[in-house]
């Protein structure tokens, strides 16, 4: 589950959501190859095979080995321990870091595959779903040269069940118990001694792990992608402290003593980490020398200048701020050092679904907003893209609709909204409009507010406060009528997008169903979806859900789908956008000789 911070939010778990187009597109910035890299995407990943799984990867065009590579980052990583990361700029750092039982290989041709990382492919699925095994390839260690064996995979599943582990995914806990209250099957997790039973989670051997799901899972090999499923050594687990000092099993390590909170954080190569045993990953870059606490002005800066050290520098997450995107579009020499793509997030608006009980008073609202003007801050084209629905173009299952003639009339239909408020009877009618503080929302909101007032509402502006917006728009009883938020998948599946956002069951404080929807129907329907299997039919079943949400409830408008702009010096080549994870690709990054 995802929040998008960009603006409009304020940061929170899942937040820093950063992605872009396939290692296919050419380089400079583009909206085509942003759309046409997102459909390649959705129309391209499979589950792979052991063939697929086999390393090494493949070599990157003109690599060269050596050097070093500077990363300018606006925020510290929270978390280094794999089971709290669940923030894509700690996504981005894991795929350096650690290795899961499956992850995404992008190959040179933008195709994108869930392949077999630890194990040797992405997974057997048996018992229509309800059973999946794997096994692990040989040659694969910790950075301590300790062998990988399915004990420290158990482990690495068990440990999430402790409550010190609050931060991270709970997908696969969920599924194992059956249950959201997950952490009753083995209380504590597994430092005294107690286990999953077999029935549960199974290791006959050392190089073997069964799962055994009492309901069928069809996206288990793209949550075990993760990186809050990256493997822990059970020998080396020392807990909390654990989150300051984890263990390596990816081509990288962590300098010791090199992380500083708020300054930065140094990576050096993993000497037992063996490329044959790896399909997606490289070691061209001698060390990655991360520095904290660069803004988003201050990285584009720098990158756009091209000068000393900047020439070897990248930000794997910062993107190009919207007061400097039309000068790095406008400019050849800036353009060419640029990826642009796609971020899984959407914005919408939401509606208060227990005080706008009136479908007529929310569409009047729909039809009236000003969506362009939302977009404006944060800067076209390359911040984002006007949506005509709830799941984005980076999801399996996309397809381009528009029921409420957003993309026809974006600045806002007001005379149309002021026939469907009179014809309700409700002109004047009272409605609270809430936002957080930041930059954007304030300023779009004034359009906002002066399109509902001339469609006949009685508008009051309520800043709310942006690092608590989510906390006071996530409970049950708030006194909003309309208030924005984002949303983003965990992987291309809907499955991470409708049921944590439109499951009228998971309606609590501090849960993410914003708006408040409960449909019965809505509910029995996201039941039946979660349990299909088959791929293709799961995506299409998730996208006709969500139209038939927007269209027949209304309980959010869609705004906006996210985009973004990332810049790198000259002399640092393989830098691709990666949609998986949020960000550029730092597994293929070299210094150009």
């Amino acid at each position: 589950m995802r929040r998008a911070q960009a603006a409009i939010v304020a940061l929170t778990a899942g937040a820093l959501a950063l992605t872009g187009c396939s290692a296919g597109a050419k380089q400079g910035a583009s909206d085509d190859d942003a759309r046409r890299n997102a459909e390649k995407q959705r129309a391209q990943i499979t589950f792979g095979d052991a063939a697929a799984s086999k390393g090494p990867a493949e070599p990157v065009p003109g690599a060269t080995p050596g050097g070093t590579i500077t990363v300018y980052q606006r925020d510290t990583y929270a978390h280094l321990d794999p089971a709290q990361q669940y923030v894509s700029d700690m996504g981005t750092l894991s795929t350096l870091l650690t290795r899961r039982l499956t992850t995404y290989h992008l190959d040179n041709k933008g195709k994108y595959t869930v392949v077999g990382d630890l194990a040797t492919d992405s997974g057997q699925k048996s018992d229509g779903g309800k059973t999946w095994t794997y096994k692990l390839k040989d040659g694969i260690k910790f950075e301590d040269g300790k062998p990988i064996t399915s004990d420290d995979i158990r482990h690495t599943v068990e440990r999430t069940f402790a409550d010190f582990i609050s931060s991270g995914p709970t997908y696969l806990q969920r599924w194992l118990a059956d249950s959201t209250d997950y952490r009753k099957i083995l209380k504590g997790g597994p430092y005294d001694g107690k286990h999953l039973p077999k029935t549960v989670l199974d290791t006959p051997d050392d190089k073997t792990i069964v799962f055994h799901f009492k309901k069928p899972v069809g996206d288990l090999p793209y949550a075990l992608a993760m990186a809050g499923y990256g493997a822990v050594e059970k020998a080396k687990d020392t807990k909390e402290k654990y989150d300051k000092a984890p263990v390596s099993s990816g081509p990288y390590k962590i300098q010791p003593g090199s992380f500083k909170n708020g300054k930065g954080i140094t990576l050096v190569k993993n000497t037992q980490w063996d490329p044959k045993t790896d399909i997606s990953r490289h070691q061209y870059v001698d060390k990655f020398d991360i520095q904290f606490s660069v803004s988003y002005p201050q990285s584009t800066q720098r990158l756009m200048s091209d000068n000393a050290d900047n020439k070897t520098a990248v930000s794997f997450n910062n993107q190009v701020d919207a007061a400097n995107m039309l000068q790095v579009a406008n400019d050849p020499k800036i353009k060419a050092r640029s990826t642009s793509g796609y971020q899984p997030y959407v914005g919408v608006m939401n509606f208060n679904m227990r005080r706008l009980k009136d479908k007529r008073v929310r569409q009047a609202i729909a039809y009236a907003m000003p969506t362009q003007d939302i977009l404006d801050q944060y800067g076209t084209p390359g911040g984002g893209e006007l949506a005509g629905s709830y799941i984005s173009p980076t999801l399996t299952g996309f397809k381009e609709i528009d029921p409420y003639g957003k993309l026809k009339k974006p600045r806002g239909d007001v005379e149309k909204a002021k026939k469907i408020l009179k014809a309700a009877g409700k002109v004047g009618m009272k409605l609270t409009y809430a936002h957080n503080t930041a930059t954007e929302p304030a300023k779009y909101s004034v359009a906002v507010v002066d399109n509902l007032k001339k469609a006949g509402f009685d508008v009051q502006n309520k800043d709310l406060p942006a690092d608590t917006y989510y906390d006071i728009i996530g409970k049950t009883d708030n006194q909003f009528d309309v208030y924005p938020s984002a949303w983003g998948a965990d992987w291309p599946s809907s499955l991470t997008v409708l049921p944590p956002v439109y499951d009228g069951r998971q309606i609590q404080d501090g849960g993410t169903n914003y708006s408040l929807y409960n449909s019965a129907e809505t509910n029995k329907e996201i039941d039946r979806i979660s349990q299909e299997t088959d791929q293709k039919k799961a995506a299409d079943d998730w996208f006709a859900l969500g139209e038939k949400i927007l269209k027949n409830d209304l309980p959010q408008i869609p705004t906006f789908y996210y985009k973004q702009i990332q810049l790198h010096g000259s002399k640092v080549g393989g830098v691709v956008n990666n949609d998986i994870i949020s960000s550029v690709d730092p597994t293929k990054m070299f210094v150009k000789k």
